[in-house]
């Protein structure tokens, strides 16, 4: 016998309905007095200091700051006033933290090509969502390894910097030879080629126009 979506979804009753009104209430409550606190405290306010400046009595701000009562619209409008801030800051949700460290690559989890007819090993260090916007590479080369490149996207821009030995860049039949330390950028929109006379390495960014 099919199962109706009605038999399947508990009808909230009145007292229900009530007891999650009151718990959003006292989380507003409590969300309001830590925000009021915070926001004093970093004014360098004393709860005397600003019950004079937004006219809302010292036992009053006490009571909203231990959560004990909640202001009323009109207080709480002086109060934003007198500390400066937006009416819904005091209100609103706190937002999940931002992470300030995205993501740890280590070395053996590293992307890596190698690319014996080129005698080269590139990994890739970019993200994947990066590809065809900014894309950076780590690149080793044997000694006489050949990289040899069609023509990317029109604009793009190649950044090289040698990290150890000597290379000979070409693009579009320009030529430059770098060495250790030297930094080089090359259109890549055309062909172009990276050859290392002994053993190298480079950090290469490709940037798409």
């Amino acid at each position: 016998m099919p199962i109706r979506l009605a038999d399947q979804v508990e009808v909230m009753n009145d007292s229900g309905l009530e007891r999650l009104l009151v718990n959003e209430r006292l989380e507003i409550t409590t969300r309001l007095a830590s925000r009021l606190k915070d926001e004093r405290a970093a004014k360098g306010l004393s709860l005397d200091a600003l019950a004079k400046l937004s006219g809302v009595s010292r036992s009053m701000l006490s009571e909203i700051e231990r959560g004990e009562s909640s202001p009323t619209v009109a207080s709480l409008w002086n109060l934003t006033r007198a500390l400066g801030v937006d009416f819904s800051s005091l209100l609103d949700e706190d937002e999940e933290p931002t992470q300030s460290i995205r993501e740890i690559l280590r070395a053996e989890q590293t992307p890596m090509i190698r690319n014996r007819a080129a005698g080269c090993v590139i990994r890739i260090l970019s993200a994947p969502d990066e590809v065809g916007r900014t894309e950076v590479y780590d690149i080793y080369f044997e000694q006489g390894g050949v990289l040899e490149s069609a023509a990317h996207k029109s604009g793009c821009v190649e950044h090289l910097t040698v990290l150890e030995g000597v290379l000979q860049i070409a693009s579009a039949g320009e030529s430059a030879e770098v060495s250790m330390g030297d930094t080089i950028r090359y259109a890549a929109d055309v062909q172009h080629e990276m050859r290392a006379r002994n053993e190298a390495r480079v950090l290469l960014v490709v940037k798409n126009g």
